[in-house]
């Protein structure tokens, strides 16, 4: 920790919010003459790279000055009147949840920056793309920061309009359906929210989440508290993905551009789940509550529905009956690996959502924890596909592997080992992130909150467990088909004959993922013990 004055920790953090949104207006003016480099767009490019490393180093800077020994306490608060007539305020702060999200935000969104320098997807001017980039990273950043609940459905809706024309205008096959499927999805779901919090901050007096945690539901009655939680846990579910508000997600994750699936993936969802631990478990306990068995199961689903339909894509064709389990959205995207990917995080995300329906600090703890560990694991495979698909032309597995394997072990090994490092790391892997969020998880399932029936949540925890097999069997699928094989045997894929291994900018953007997914897996009590304070101050009374 670097001891900081409280007025320089509200300016970094107000900073770390508004400077991406000042740096999308910037992109889009003409560039100086002397900062132009060899045009125009590496110009624009360049100036992604620096507004996102300027954010990133604010981030760090802004964690470093966090005071650990107090994380259950809002910190860098700012607090100032926006628009009395409806007291909604410019409320910022963070605590020990918010700070890991608000750090691997700034972190992706530098990383896609960079990856996009050397490796811009083709599409319109890149003045847009470094735009929409840069505006996406203000309302991810700020959904995380803000402390009002309007200013929080503002920001939540902010990411909207940047994704749907990336995905839009920046991604491949069936792009305009899939674009038009996510905006009205979420567009659905965040007018349902919408009524969900305006109703929860009406009856409560106050629109400011601080003190709807303080209150924990006093003066709301049962009724309100369960139409505030089904309102509001519908928009943020549709988000998180919960099964089976999902459809949305395969089909964005395979048309969008490399950096969308990783920005989508790795700090979009996290909205959602973030949403459910800040405002809905906290502000509408009884609504919680009466929710939770019913959140458990439709997430359980989510995770055995989500590794089948993995198992079904990473099979090879001769067992082509298995792919009924991954429904069609276009031609040529069965057995695609961004879509294996995207249903892979349908599960991953149904361990976050039933570790949040037991109402447990254990439970919630692994939750907050398996949001990082996915974040941080599913962009470092969403990069890795989306180079492979750059190299060869196209991420159909069948394609890919042929009859005998796409053999990147011998033709990239450098390549074919790190994506068999984020195979097994999200599969689980003692010893890597995503071990530690889904087993607190389950053992959150086995002792679930007072008045929770146990039974069935041991049930829900056997068909967790489950998922976690299942998810083994399509991971070691897919490592053995694409990473072994004979380098000398004939391709019908002339990008694999000689593909390219790992280049300085890709070993750049992706070696923080790798560093931070061991250290995570290996030093589990940095985030626990930063995290477990302000779980406990959000729900108290609860005694594991």
């Amino acid at each position: 920790m670097i001891p900081l004055d409280d007025t320089v920790l509200q300016a970094l953090l107000v900073a770390v919010v508004a400077l991406p949104l000042l740096g999308a207006v910037a992109a889009v003016l003409p560039a100086p003459p002397g900062l132009r480099g060899r045009g125009p767009d590496q110009a624009v490019l360049r100036h992604g790279v620096t507004v996102t490393g300027v954010v990133l180093l604010a981030t760090v800077v802004l964690a470093l000055g966090f005071d650990t020994d107090r994380s259950d306490a809002m910190q860098a608060e700012s607090d100032v009147s926006w628009i009395p007539a409806l007291d909604v305020r410019l409320h910022f702060g963070i605590d020990g949840i918010s700070l890991p999200l608000l750090v691997l935000t700034a972190l992706l969104a530098f990383l896609c920056a960079l990856y996009s320098y050397a490796r811009m997807p083709a599409g319109p001017s890149p003045k847009a793309f470094v735009a929409l980039i840069l505006l996406l990273e203000c309302g991810t950043l700020a959904t995380f920061a803000v402390l009002d609940l309007m200013l929080f459905f503002l920001a939540f809706e902010t990411v909207l309009v940047p994704m749907y024309f990336l995905i839009a205008r920046w991604g491949g096959q069936g792009r305009g359906p899939a674009a038009w499927k996510f905006i009205l999805y979420t567009l659905l779901g965040s007018v349902v929210m919408l009524l969900g919090l305006l109703l929860l901050g009406l009856n409560a007096g106050t629109f400011d989440m601080a003190a709807l945690a303080r209150q924990h539901g006093a003066g709301l009655g049962h009724t309100t508290q369960v139409l505030a939680a089904l309102a509001i846990g519908l928009g943020l579910a549709i988000k998180a993905p919960m099964w089976p508000l999902h459809s949305w997600l395969p089909g964005a994750h395979t048309a969008a551009p490399t950096v969308g699936s990783v920005l989508l993936a790795g700090v979009l969802l996290k909205m959602g789940t973030y949403g459910f631990v800040r405002i809905v478990l906290p502000g509408v306990p009884e609504g919680a509550h009466t929710f939770a068995p019913y959140l458990a199961a439709f997430a359980v689903v989510g995770i055995v529905y989500g590794s089948l339909a993995c198992l079904a894509l990473a099979l090879p064709s001769s067992d082509r009956s298995w792919r009924r389990f991954a429904p069609q959205s276009s031609p040529g995207t069965q057995g695609d690996l961004k879509r294996l990917i995207a249903y892979s995080s349908v599960g991953h995300m149904g361990f976050v959502l039933l570790g949040i329906a037991t109402l447990t600090h254990t439970g919630v703890n692994g939750a907050l924890y398996a949001n990082l560990a996915h974040g941080l694991v599913t962009g470092l495979l969403f990069f890795l596909v989306g180079a492979l698909k750059d190299r060869a032309g196209t991420s159909d597995l069948d394609t890919l592997a042929g009859a005998t394997g796409a053999a990147l072990y011998g033709r990239a090994p450098r390549l074919g080992g790190l994506l068999a490092f984020g195979a097994v790391a999200s599969l689980g892997l003692p010893g890597l992130a995503g071990f530690w969020g889904e087993l607190l998880a389950l053992l959150g399932a086995y002792h679930p909150a007072a008045g929770l029936s146990r039974p069935a949540f041991l049930v829900f925890l056997a068909l967790g467990a489950l998922g976690t097999l299942l998810t083994a069997a399509y991971m070691l699928l897919v490592v053995r088909r694409v990473c072994m094989g004979d380098p000398a045997a004939p391709t019908s894929v002339p990008g694999l004959a000689k593909v390219p291994d790992v280049r300085g900018v890709e070993f750049a953007a992706w070696t923080p993922l790798v560093v931070l997914t061991v250290l995570a897996g290996l030093w589990p009590a940095a985030l626990l013990g930063l995290m477990d304070p302000a779980v406990q101050s959000l729900l108290p009374g609860v005694t594991r």
